[in-house]
C-alpha cells in the first residue's frame, strides 16, 4: 500500500537541532556553551502554539536578508559605474549586471534581441529587458539619475527577493529541519555572488519548481501542480539550462517507483517544462533567428574557460609532459578543436547522467529527488568547459536539500571563497598585464573548488548506498521533496529482481519505504 510518509508526520518527531545531530556544529556549539539543552524548545514551537516571534524560520530568513545586504554593501563601490584604475577588480566588486547594462545597448533603449543579440537565454534578455527599458525611459525624462546604478539596484532587489523566496521554499521543504536554510542564508558564496548575474533568476524559479513537485499527489490537484512544477522549472530552463537537467531524476525515480500516477505526473511535468521552454523561446526564435542563436553560438565556439577542469588540464600539460616548441598537449589540443572538446564535455556529462540513473535503479533504497539533483548539476559543471564563479548559486539550494550537513559544505563554501579572491587576481592581471600572484595560486584555488565539489558528490552517493547515513531520512521517513514518489514501494518487477538477486547473494536486502 503506498502511503505519504510526510502526511501527519510532523507531529510525530521533535524538530531537528544541527547542535545534536549534526557532527561539526555539535564540535562548534562546544565554543559557546555546547548544544542545546533540552529546555531550550520555544524556537521549534509552531506559531499557533507560541507567540514568541523569533521562531526558527523567521531567525533563517531575517539571516537571509542580512546576508544579501551585506553583499549589496559589498558590491555598492562599483554602483555608480565609475570604474576608474580597475577598481571593479581591486575591489572584487565586479558585476555583469552593470556592465551588461552598457554593452548589451540598454542605455540606449535597445530591446533585447530585436535591437541587440543577447549572451543569455530568452528567459534573462526579457528580465533584462523588463528592468532596463524602463530605467532608460526614466534617464531620457530625466538626465540627471545614474541609469547604470538604477537598474543594477532594481535587478538587486528583485534577485534577492527571489533569493528569499528560495530560503522560504527550503523552509517549507524541511519544516522539522528549519536550520537547514540557514546554510543557504549564510552561505559565503550568496554573500559574495548573488547580484554577479541573473543566476538567481533562474535559481528561484526552480525553487518554487521542486516546491510545486514535492506537493504533487495522485490526485487532479497532485496533477495540476506536477504540470505546475514542470511550467516552473521550464521558465528556469529558458533563463539558464541547468533547471532542465532536475526532470530526468524526477523521470527515473518514477520509473523505479512503477505506479502509473507517478510515471504520468512525471511525463506530465517533463512535457510542460518543454512545452514552456517552447513558449518563452519561440517569439524570438521565429523573429529574430540570428539574435535568439547568439546564445548556442557562444558556447559552442567558446574555448576552455577560466576555473575549469579542462583549465587546470592545460595548466598541468606544461608542468607534467612539457612538450617540444609546437607540440601541443592533450588539453591544449583540445583547447584548439573546440568542436571536439565540445564533444568530449558533452559525452563525460551523459555519462555522468547514466551513472546517476544507474545509481538511482540499483541503489539499495530508492535515492531522494534532491540526491540525484545535486548530482547531476554538479556532474554538469565539473564536466563543463565554462564555470563561471556565481554558478555556485545553482547548487546551493540543491546541496542543502541533498546534504544538509554543515563541515563538507563549509569546506567547500571555503573552497569557493578562494576562488573567488583568486578569480579577481587574475582578472586584475590580465587588466594590467602584470599578474597579481603566479598562475599556480589560481589553479590551485580552482582544483579545490573542483575537489571539494566532488567531496560532496561522494559523500551523497555514499548516503544513497548507504541510506542510515542520509541525516534528512533520519528525520522524514521518506523524501520530503518526491512528492507522488513519497512513500512508495519500489515497483513489483523491481522487488522481484531484488529478490532473485538477493536470494542468489549478489547484494544485500533492499529497503523499501
Amino acid at each position: 500500500m503506498s502511503t505519504q510518509s510526510t502526511a501527519g508526520f510532523d507531529d510525530a518527531r521533535t524538530t531537528d537541532h544541527p547542535s545534536r545531530s549534526d557532527g561539526f556544529v555539535r564540535g562548534a556549539s562546544g565554543l559557546i556553551g555546547g548544544p542545546l539543552g533540552d529546555h531550550a524548545v520555544a524556537l521549534d514551537r509552531p506559531a499557533g502554539r507560541e507567540r514568541q516571534f523569533w521562531t526558527a524560520a523567521r531567525i533563517v530568513l531575517a539571516l537571509a536578508c542580512l546576508t544579501l545586504a551585506l553583499h549589496w554593501v559589498q558590491k555598492s563601490p562599483c554602483q555608480d559605474g565609475a570604474w576608474q584604475n580597475n577598481s571593479q577588480y581591486t575591489r572584487m566588486c565586479y558585476t555583469d549586471v552593470l556592465a551588461l547594462y552598457y554593452a548589451e545597448g540598454l542605455n540606449e533603449g535597445k530591446v533585447p534581441y530585436a535591437d541587440h543579440p543577447v549572451e543569455y537565454p530568452v528567459l534573462t534578455g526579457y528580465f533584462m529587458g523588463a528592468i532596463g527599458l524602463p530605467v532608460h525611459a526614466l534617464g531620457v525624462d530625466d538626465p540627471s539619475i545614474n541609469q547604470g546604478q538604477w537598474f543594477y539596484n532594481l535587478n538587486a532587489l528583485v534577485l534577492s527577493a527571489l533569493a528569499v523566496v528560495t530560503v522560504a521554499v527550503l523552509l517549507n521543504l524541511r519544516r522539522r529541519r528549519p536550520w537547514d536554510a540557514a546554510m543557504f542564508a549564510l552561505a559565503p558564496a550568496l554573500l559574495l555572488t548573488a547580484t554577479v548575474n541573473w543566476d538567481l533568476l533562474s535559481v528561484g524559479l526552480t525553487a518554487l519548481g521542486l516546491l510545486a513537485w514535492a506537493r504533487s499527489r495522485p490526485n487532479l490537484v497532485g496533477a495540476l501542480l506536477a504540470a505546475l512544477a514542470g511550467v516552473l522549472i521550464g521558465l528556469g530552463g529558458a533563463a539558464k539550462l541547468w533547471p532542465l537537467f532536475i526532470l530526468g531524476p524526477i523521470l527515473v525515480l518514477a520509473v523505479r517507483a512503477g505506479r502509473v500516477w507517478a510515471v504520468l505526473l512525471s511525463l506530465l511535468s517533463l512535457i510542460t517544462a518543454a512545452a514552456t521552454v517552447v513558449v518563452v523561446n519561440l517569439p524570438v526564435a521565429i523573429l529574430y533567428p540570428k539574435s535568439w542563436g547568439r546564445f548556442f553560438e557562444l558556447n559552442t565556439t567558446r574555448p576552455i574557460d577560466w576555473g575549469t577542469l579542462w583549465y587546470i588540464g592545460r595548466y598541468l600539460d606544461g608542468k607534467i609532459s612539457p612538450s617540444a616548441p609546437g607540440d601541443l598537449g592533450p588539453f591544449e589540443w583540445l583547447n584548439a578543436h573546440i568542436s571536439t572538446l565540445n564533444w568530449v564535455s558533452y559525452l563525460l556529462f551523459g555519462l555522468a547522467c547514466l551513472g546517476v540513473a544507474a545509481l538511482a535503479l540499483f541503489a539499495p533504497r530508492r535515492p531522494r529527488l534532491a540526491q540525484l539533483a545535486f548530482l547531476v548539476v554538479a556532474a554538469f559543471l565539473i564536466f563543463s568547459k565554462v564555470w563561471s564563479q556565481q554558478f555556485v548559486l545553482w547548487l546551493l539550494p540543491l546541496a542543502v536539500l541533498a546534504r544538509p550537513r554543515w563541515g563538507a559544505f563549509l569546506a567547500w563554501q571555503f573552497a569557493e571563497v578562494c576562488y573567488f579572491a583568486a578569480f579577481y587576481g587574475e582578472l586584475l592581471g590580465a587588466a594590467t598585464s602584470r599578474p597579481v600572484f603566479p598562475e599556480g595560486v589560481f589553479v590551485l584555488a580552482a582544483s579545490l573548488r573542483l575537489i571539494t565539489v566532488a567531496v560532496l558528490c561522494g559523500f551523497v552517493i555514499r548516503d544513497i548506498l548507504r541510506p542510515e547515513h542520509d541525516a534528512v531520512r533520519a528525520i522524514y521517513a521518506d523524501d520530503p521533496d518526491g512528492g507522488v514518489l513519497d512513500g512508495t514501494e519500489d515497483a513489483a518487477w523491481y522487488r522481484r529482481w531484488r529478490h532473485r538477486t538477493t536470494s542468489s547473494g549478489h547484494s544485500p536486502e533492499p529497503v523499501t519505504a
